[in-house]
């Protein structure tokens, strides 16, 4: 693992493979860089003849805590423009599931010279997916903002496992302060309000015309409430010349996954761990699908 200042804050990243383009991958949620099922599809990528570059965004992991931006996949986007120049790497392959998704859409959208291709799955959308997202990230931390302030915040599990990984951040939270942490979550808190034109999060279906790269949509579940079919089949819609093929896992492989998660089955099935499945058709998609 190594670090690169972005933005104000340090970004941890990992490189995979030696030679080939590279691929930026990238999970959902506030998951980090080694969240069970990532590695094995980064690993499968890199076999297959590609870079890969793996990274905590910030609030994940290793990286440092920040809180800009008008959401925080936005802040995400202006982190990864920040860390691609910073490496020198030059354009690349954008690939994301679930949140990772929209936060490789977004980078597409505001900064499309550096990227080549887009491959996307999971895509989170509806009114559950979206609701499901304000009230999982930011509610919980924006009710104990309010009540308890930043100490409140660094007794959260969310918050203290961010601590561990990496003593900065509390100096960073307690900087920011009780105030501007509220003033943030607010802000945040409003991509997630489903609203007509937004068939993503915060992201205004008119800005998808921007996305002018081949792009790979893996279509979501057929009865899966977190990131609906119907929402990727919009998205390809809404990205011209787009690809949309049915998902190599089973069907219901989310809802099997956070089924076990609440029964604490976590040694059985990880959220990510069908992932892997989607390497033969994500390096068919990159062999067969020239440059821009």
């Amino acid at each position: 693992m190594e670090f690169v200042e972005v933005n104000g804050g340090r970004i941890a990243y990992e490189i995979l493979g030696d030679t080939g383009d590279l691929i930026v991958l990238t999970p959902g949620g506030r998951f980090a860089m080694d969240i069970p099922g990532l590695r094995p599809l980064a690993e499968a990528l890199a076999a297959g003849g590609h870079r890969v570059l793996l990274w905590d965004r910030p609030n994940c992991g290793a990286s440092d805590v920040q809180f800009n931006g008008q959401s925080e996949s936005h802040m995400r986007a202006d982190t990864l423009r920040g860390l691609l120049t910073a490496l020198d790497t030059g354009p690349v392959v954008l690939a994301g599931g679930s949140g990772g998704a929209r936060d490789s859409m977004l980078t597409t959208i505001r900064y499309p010279d550096l990227v080549t291709r887009l491959v996307l799955w999971n895509i989170v959308g509806g009114i559950y997916g979206t609701f499901n997202l304000g009230a999982h990230y930011i509610l919980p931390n924006l009710q104990t903002a309010r009540t308890l302030g930043i100490d409140g915040l660094l007794r959260m599990p969310e918050w203290r496992e961010l601590v561990a990984l990496n003593p900065n951040n509390e100096a960073r939270l307690r900087e920011l302060g009780d105030d501007e942490f509220v003033k943030v979550m607010s802000r945040w808190l409003n991509a997630y309000v489903p609203k007509p034109g937004q068939t993503i999060p915060g992201v205004e279906d008119e800005l998808f015309d921007r996305i002018r790269v081949p792009t790979l949509i893996i279509r979501g579940g057929a009865h899966d409430p977190d990131h609906p079919r119907r929402t990727s089949v919009e998205v390809s819609c809404l990205i011209e010349g787009s690809t949309l093929v049915d998902p190599p896992w089973p069907e219901d492989a989310w809802e099997s996954a956070v089924r076990d998660r609440a029964h604490g089955r976590v040694d059985r099935f990880n959220l990510f761990d069908t992932w892997v499945l989607a390497a033969p058709t994500i390096l068919e998609f990159l062999a067969d699908r020239p440059r821009r």
